[in-house]
């Protein structure tokens, strides 16, 4: 990230929302370094700390590429919990994701300044749809995790915070954070709201 106030782009095919965006983002202290509505073309020359985009138009595959050589992070914008993006958007590891019929100024703020931090913004309640879907196509993968691993992805997928899953395992916080470390590097994710999505689609939990 930047060094100093958080900058933000924000890719949107509607005009008025963008500037909506704009001016939510402004007066919270928020740098909104463009706009437009062309993302997948652009995408490596961002420069911005986080990248806000339309993950409903079909470019969602084509901006992840783009951006594994870029230093931006991804906040996806879907249209509500059932929009046929979310699973792939989740496996794909944005960073945030954000709907559209439950957006605020406060979640959206609170939302890019999380992802500022190395952190993931992705609600718990959105990973239930990732077990309506893990029966299809499931391939059952190891990805050499141990019991350890495995229990601590299972918090996880319950929506527990390092703190709590120290308190249900009876590890130190510190522990946790290395286990959940080691269990990103070993299954390739980049953050845990993707090693989740990764958990669940191969049977591990």
């Amino acid at each position: 990230m930047s060094q100093g106030r958080l900058s933000v782009w924000i890719e949107d095919p509607n005009p008025i929302y963008r500037r909506g965006l704009t001016a939510c983002l402004e007066a919270d202290g928020i740098r909104v370094a463009g706009h437009g509505d062309r993302i997948a073309r652009r995408v490596e020359s961002v420069e911005a700390d986080v990248l806000v985009f339309d993950a409903s138009n079909g470019h969602l595959g084509e901006v992840v590429s783009l951006q594994r050589g870029a230093a931006v992070s991804l906040c996806a914008l879907l249209r509500d919990q059932h929009d046929p993006a979310l699973v792939d958007a989740v496996e794909a590891g944005v960073a945030a994701i954000l709907l559209r019929d439950e957006l605020t100024p406060e979640s959206l703020t609170a939302a890019l300044r999380t992802v500022s931090t190395g952190n993931s913004a992705i609600p718990v309640r959105l990973l239930a749809r990732l077990f309506e879907s893990a029966s299809r196509g499931q391939r059952h993968v190891s990805f050499d995790l141990g019991q350890r691993e495995v229990a601590v992805l299972r918090e996880l997928s319950a929506g527990s915070e390092t703190s709590e899953i120290a308190t249900s395992l009876s590890y130190s916080e510190r522990m946790v954070k290395r286990i959940v470390h080691d269990l990103l590097v070993k299954m390739n994710c980049k953050n845990r709201a993707q090693a989740v999505a990764l958990a669940v689609r191969h049977g591990l939990i």
